[in-house]
């Protein structure tokens, strides 16, 4: 929720240093926009790589004045003048990218390809998403560029058509055709929510080969061109004591030992069966070497090989924040076998899973995928996805596992069902939600170790992520979702786990933070809190969620977010409190803002254009059809926090 407050307000100066800060903390939003900004008439590989271009050259040369840019310092727009000036110069450089070529214009920078970042041998791409994504982006290729820059900036940075106007302006926009682009930008659907979809994200991307054909016929020229330049490099570089840039270093893995013996599958680490019981670990490092292919070398060195030095052929991805280089010293062999019609094997080095696989009837299609696993224990280790087809998943999982069972988490009431394993700890196939186009079920892995129960899900990566819930607290962490209580909050709040599927997340807990009763008898509302974590520590997402009661539905009825934040430490442990607010109608026809925080919060208010306050954790305040209002509460202490954003 958000406040129009027309009285500007101008920023401080800007220097490099407080840009690039804002730059680096923002990174992935301010591609995001630029992607969104720039036409698609560029082509998905093109555009992703201008959009990371434009952000990267758009910090200062030196210390910059602000004071041309759109004054602000209301809660919806960047209270840093060092995001609002790179997101202004973002802007201005994807705006002209988008113009054409003129014979009698002189050209700009950001209308020709970038020089960097480049990719060379694939084409990047962003993951696609589902057919509403789809019909977005075909509507907002039909719009101009400053009107894309109007809906972006309403939706994803949910400003109010003032601010918009005055950002556009700043871009460099004509006033007039900036107030043309916000009529244009209205006859697009409002359907902001799916700007934060995969189909949207320029930096969770998949890649896939360029024209090998062609490729190979340049490829021969340049060889012969590269040898001739080595000959007489060699013939130049004879009488001096060498002129080698990297002096005595060898080139990449030639009469190196230890790269060599990393490469070598005789000395592979494998683990012996038991050891697990015995050790004073209980995580991937003493997983047993399983698969009726651990003993099979040529396998194994074909995995290593493409580890070390994968080719342009090789379908790779990565977890965000995970190193993807080759092996350091030999690493651990978990898996190695023949599944689906694909020859697997898994490694383990103690920072990465990694997972290579080759078709079983075919010479090429190799596939190698990269998971951190730094941190595991016994439950972050329990089980790796070992296969993914188009609708179903397989696990390996870890030998503490005594059980293995399917639940649906559309489903809370629904006894699970057996899942079944083999010898070697290999699941049969089961649904998965990970690729899945709707949400009419969301199947789980549950296990059982010796301690407990756990439910795990497939989020389109190597490890499944763990699901909790329960309100954190620095003293007692939240508990596995197995509960009833849990299964019912998980129910309404399942469908939102597709909004972080390829994001490297290690967990997710789910806690309904706040029950509300809606004014002229709508019944009672839930207010959900989901917080998904990372294996690297940073990127976690924190969605506030409302659910009100609805003709006819149970108690897994969805629940609709409200509220969406990236970075913050809202609704976590180090800072578990939430506070969320939604416009709502009633019934017979009159809005409401309603709003509510965790136990923490003494009492509320809203101001700017609804004005009401309330003892308490919960407000409901009188409203106009389409109103916009800045919400914050007082903690108990006194302090004053805002809503979640």
């Amino acid at each position: 929720m958000s406040t129009q407050d027309l009285a500007p307000s101008p920023l401080g100066p800007v220097d490099v240093e407080q840009a690039e800060a804002a730059l680096v903390e923002h990174y992935p939003r301010l591609v995001r926009i630029a992607y969104l900004v720039l036409p698609p008439s560029l082509g998905r590989n093109r555009r992703v790589l201008t959009a990371h271009a434009l952000v990267q050259r758009s910090l200062p040369r030196r210390r910059t004045s602000a004071a041309g840019l759109p004054g602000s310092r209301r809660s919806e727009d960047a209270v840093d003048p060092g995001y609002a000036y790179v997101r202004g110069v973002v802007l201005r450089q994807a705006l002209i990218a988008g113009l054409p070529l003129r014979r009698r214009a002189l050209p700009r920078r950001a209308q020709f390809p970038p020089l960097l970042p480049q990719v060379w041998g694939l084409r990047v791409f962003p993951r696609a998403g589902g057919a509403d994504e789809l019909a977005l982006d075909q509507r907002l290729s039909a719009l101009s560029g400053p009107a894309r820059a109007a809906y972006v900036l309403r939706g994803l940075e949910r400003q109010g058509d003032p601010e918009v106007l005055r950002v556009l302006v700043a871009a460099g926009v004509p006033e007039a055709e900036a107030e043309g682009a916000l009529a244009e930008a209205d006859g697009v659907e409002a359907l902001y929510a799916l700007l934060d979809s995969p189909e949207f994200d320029p930096c969770s991307l998949q890649a896939r080969p360029t024209d090998l054909m062609r490729r190979r016929q340049h490829g021969k020229a340049a060889l012969a061109a590269a040898a001739a330049v080595v000959v007489c490099g060699t013939l130049l570089g004879l009488p001096g004591d060498g002129w080698g840039r990297n002096g005595a270093a060898a080139p990449s893995y030639a009469r190196n030992p230890a790269a060599e013996a990393a490469l070598d599958p005789g000395k592979l680490r494998r683990v012996p069966a038991g050891l697990w019981q015995r050790s004073a670990r209980t995580d991937f490092s003493v997983w047993p070497t399983r698969g009726g292919l651990a003993q099979d070398r040529e396998l194994l060195r074909r995995a290593l090989a493409v580890w070390a030095r994968p080719g342009g052929s090789v379908q790779a991805s990565a977890t965000p924040g995970t190193p993807v280089g080759p092996p350091m010293g030999s690493p651990q062999l978990l898996y190695a076998g023949e599944i689906d019609g694909w020859r697997v094997v898994l490694f383990h080095d103690g920072l990465r899973a990694v997972r290579y696989a080759e078709p079983a009837g075919a010479a090429s299609g190799a596939a190698l995928d990269f998971a951190r696993t730094d941190g595991a224990d016994a439950v972050g280790s329990a089980a790796l996805v070992l296969s993914r087809t188009t609708a179903n998943v397989r696990y390996l999982t870890a030998p503490w596992v005594r059980e293995t069972a399917v639940r649906d988490l559309l489903a809370p009431a629904k006894e699970p069902w057996v899942l079944a394993r083999d010898a070697d700890g290999v699941t049969s196939a089961m649904l998965s939600p990970a690729q899945a186009r709707g949400c009419t079920v969301w199947n789980t892995l549950q296990v059982r170790d010796e301690t407990g129960v756990r439910l795990l899900t497939d989020l389109g990566e190597l490890t499944p992520a763990r699901l909790t819930s329960g309100p954190p607290t620095p003293t007692a962490a939240a508990v596995d979702a197995t509960g009833a209580a849990a299964r019912a909050v998980w129910a309404r709040t399942a469908c939102q786990l597709a909004t972080v599927r390829s994001h490297g997340v290690r967990s997710v807990n789910a806690w309904a933070f706040a029950e509300q009763r809606l004014p002229e008898g709508g019944g009672r509302a839930a207010w959900l809190c989901t917080r998904a974590e990372t294996w690297r520590g940073t990127g976690s997402r924190v969605l506030a969620q409302f659910q009100v009661p609805a003709p006819g539905a149970g108690a897994g009825a969805a629940a609709a977010v409200v509220a969406k934040a990236e970075e913050s430490p809202a609704c976590g442990v180090r800072e578990p409190r939430v506070l969320a607010g939604v416009l709502w109608q009633a019934k017979g026809g009159q809005w409401y803002v309603l709003a509510a925080g965790s136990e923490e919060f003494a009492s509320l208010r809203t101001t700017g254009g609804v004005e009401g306050e309330a003892e308490g954790r919960l407000l409901a305040v009188k409203a106009k059809a389409g109103a916009r209002a800045d919400l914050h509460g007082t903690l108990e202490n006194g302090t004053r926090v805002g809503a979640l954003r």
